[in-house]
């Protein structure tokens, strides 16, 4: 495969990842929405698991095949990815509930950086602290006319802190208790 193909066919998984993220928070903001997720807990995590495994080979990849060489935020966001393919491997394995303490600081860490990744691309005249032979502003990658490596990084960090807040929504998120601390479903609430 040809640095072109890998990076059109990654910009295009990145993309499908944003949407993945943003049908989960349209589905995490409603009761409903709630327990449709809480039915598809496992798939969930297998997806989340999904989504870092593919990251963490599409970055060595690019820099052991594609020979890009990484900035210093390409690193940072290289060191909260890769973690996450073990624990979250781990989740699958062991069927694990507590999975949103153990991901979420890594994937909100990842989105901040990767976020502040994409404007230091986006508004390259502002100074940074990366180093000038390898500056964090040169893009390796652009597709679509804005889709690259921060902006992938930011849709599967995305992606995988929506499936784990999805992979934990407890079946009666959002409904109220009777009496006797049965769920009402919104039909039956007054």
């Amino acid at each position: 495969m040809s640095v072109d193909q890998m990076s059109l066919f990654t910009a295009l998984l990145a993309l499908v990842a944003a949407a993945v993220a943003v049908a989960g928070v349209i589905l995490l903001a409603t009761p409903a929405g709630r327990r449709v997720l809480a039915g598809m807990r496992t798939d969930a995590r297998r997806l989340a698991f999904s989504v870092a495994g593919v990251s963490t080979a599409s970055s060595l990849w690019f820099s052991e095949v594609g020979g890009f060489i990484p900035c210093e935020l390409c690193w940072y966001q290289r060191v909260l990815m890769y973690p996450l393919v073990v624990v979250l491997g781990v989740a699958v394995w062991r069927r694990d509930d507590l999975l949103r303490w153990r991901v979420l600081p890594l994937s909100l860490l990842g989105l901040a950086v990767s976020g502040y990744h994409m404007q230091l691309q986006w508004f390259p005249e502002q100074s940074s602290s990366c180093d000038v032979a390898v500056p964090c502003t040169q893009q390796w990658v652009d597709e679509f006319g804005f889709v690259s490596i921060p902006v992938m990084a930011f849709c599967g960090f995305a992606a995988i802190t929506v499936l784990v807040l999805a992979a934990t929504v407890r079946e009666d998120a959002g409904l109220r208790n009777d009496r006797d601390g049965e769920p009402v479903t919104p039909e039956e609430q007054p």
